[in-house]
């Protein structure tokens, strides 16, 4: 019989062929690893051996840009940053001078980043694979060890490894890279994000994933986060079928999201900027749902320029014009932390600290320049500008933004639904507010105590979970626009299952879009009511997600 094993699908289609693992893994140096007693002399092999990395990883974002891959680009420009940080180059010199080899300097000095990074969020722990890879490409050219990175092959395979690194995906051919599997990662890990963009099937969160032997045949399910060691001819056979009809599916699925007997639910895209818009404007999105603005501030000293603000505004803006453009303020602090915008004091748990709108009032002129650059960027455009606050908790703090907007001639004001206690007195909130965008990301990891980083706790950060879906269904009876911009939207099922619960509009990664609009088409709304209840009424999220599906028969057309 074939093994199954299941992880979390983050990048849909089926891949079969035989396993690969990442080559090369660099052992860690001796702690005792000491030079010869030439400091200087040691220094300099050190720094050349960083900047050699940053010289290789600049030169595959070149490669990648000249593919296509414009996230594959920017994230390995990111890591060359990484690897030329001065900082790092410091503390490398630093524990030379203290007699430590270079590779062991090397290790050392990334060590401190990496635990700055793993302490501070999803968003920056995320990046701890980045910094991993970096540190391990140095020690090995320190070394004279083979570089750690994708294997060669003549065929096809499915690469399997602990996690990838993103500048090994980046210039991966997927015409020889059928699928991914990791053992660690998530949704929102480069990994996957890269996957989706590149259009191959991933599945993340595997257990046991580096234990599977080379050469071992495996199909992959990006979608249902199903892999089968060893299967049998018929079953590869079915899986493709199936990824065939999804996408026959997928290519018949145009026009506005609407359920089967047209109930409309605008199928919106979550941008980090104008760099994000090709990409949603080719998957049909009608507007976009999230606008991350802290990517214009990240790695900045000071915030970016007025006028830098409007002109990335506007360009999103202005792609949209009979559509709406949604902004989340600036999301800063806890996994986003700012340079310009430091917290009051040391946090031991920053995501319950001062982040996101809490942090807003207290730097109330970095809000109000964002406001303003809005209000500019909107001006003269059809384009419907919603504006919204991350990290809100009561209806005081959503009066308090509703007002700002509005001193800033930005009369369409929303909070995001993160925290509990926003879910539970919505009613509260509604009064003050014109829309609600939920967060299903932090609602889940708040409302189960569970950290989206802790792979042990993968069951209780699922948005299945039954309680999960009881705040949505409060949030969305408030009696106001209620739309959902969370990882949760781009789950066919589960976005039928929102749409039942009573919200308004889904807004997910742009590669998501075409199939969650082909689920609605395939659905009516009373299906999808009947679903949201089934999984309403569930003890368990793998009992709430069963209970959908067997409501939601259209799912089987698409081969999910």
């Amino acid at each position: 019989m074939p093994e199954v094993m299941n992880g979390a699908g983050v990048s849909p289609g089926v891949g079969h062929g035989p396993v690969r693992r990442i080559a090369g893994e660099v052992p860690e140096p001796p702690a005792d690893a000491r030079h010869a007693g030439d400091a200087e002399a040691e220094k300099r092999t050190a720094l050349a051996a960083l900047a050699a990395v940053a010289d290789d990883l600049e030169a595959r974002a070149a490669r990648a840009a000249e593919v296509g891959n414009d996230d594959g680009r920017d994230v390995l420009n990111a890591q060359a940053l990484m690897a030329r940080d001065p900082g790092l180059a410091d503390g490398t010199a630093a524990r030379i001078d203290q007699g430590a080899a270079a590779a062991r300097a090397v290790f050392d000095a990334f060590g401190v980043y990496r635990e700055m990074l793993a302490g501070a969020g999803e968003y920056l722990a995320a990046r701890v694979t980045d910094l991993d890879d970096i540190r391990d490409r140095t020690v090995a050219r320190l070394l004279g060890l083979p570089m750690p990175g994708v294997p060669d092959s003549d065929e096809p395979f499915v690469l399997v490894a602990r996690d990838l690194a993103p500048a090994d995906t980046a210039v991966l051919d997927p015409a020889k890279v059928v699928a991914f599997v990791t053992e660690e990662g998530g949704p929102t890990s480069h990994t996957a994000i890269l996957a989706r963009t590149m259009g191959v099937p991933a599945v993340v969160a595997l257990p046991g994933a580096t234990g599977i032997a080379d050469g071992t045949m495996a199909l992959v399910d990006g979608s249902s986060g199903r892999v089968v060691l060893d299967p049998a001819e018929d079953e590869v056979r079915t899986a493709r079928d199936a990824a065939a009809a999804r996408a026959a599916a997928l290519r018949g699925a145009t026009g506005p999201g609407q359920t089967r007997d047209g109930h409309r639910v605008p199928l919106l895209a979550n941008v980090g900027g104008p760099q994000d818009l090709d990409n949603a404007l080719a998957n049909g999105a009608e507007g976009v749902g999230l606008y991350r603005t802290e990517f214009l501030f990240l790695d900045r000293a000071t915030p970016p320029a007025d006028a830098e603000q409007e002109k990335a505004y506007r360009k999103v803006l202005e792609a949209f014009p009979e559509g709406r453009v949604v902004v989340r303020a600036l999301d800063a602090g806890a996994d986003k932390p700012l340079a310009f915008l430091p917290p009051p004091g040391e946090e031991p748990n920053p995501a319950l600290g001062e982040r996101g709108l809490r942090m807003l009032r207290r730097h109330e002129d970095v809000l109000s320049a964002q406001l303003s650059a809005l209000s500019r960027a909107a001006s003269g455009l059809t384009t419907k500008l919603q504006v919204m606050a991350p990290m809100v908790t009561d209806a005081e703090e959503a009066a308090y933004f509703a007002r700002a907007c509005r001193d800033h001639g930005i009369d369409t004001p929303g909070v995001m639904v993160e925290v509990p206690a926003a879910a539970l007195r919505a009613r509260d909130l509604a009064r003050e507010v014109a829309f609600f965008s939920l967060g299903t990301n932090d609602l889940t990891q708040y409302t189960c105590a569970a950290d989206r980083q802790l792979g042990g706790l993968a069951s209780l950060q699922d948005p299945w979970q039954p309680a999960v879906l009881d705040l949505v269904a409060l949030s969305a009876s408030a009696g106001i626009p209620c739309g959902v911009c969370g990882e949760a939207a781009g789950d066919p099922a589960l976005a039928c299952v929102l749409v039942g619960l009573g919200v308004t509009s889904l807004s997910m990664s742009a590669p998501s879009l075409p199939l969650v609009r082909a689920a609605l088409a395939r659905h009516t709304m009373a299906e999808c009511r009947t679903a949201a209840d089934a999984a309403r009424e569930a003890r368990t999220a793998a009992d709430a997600r069963a209970a959908a599906r067997e409501a939601l028969p259209g799912l089987a057309e698409l081969g999910l």
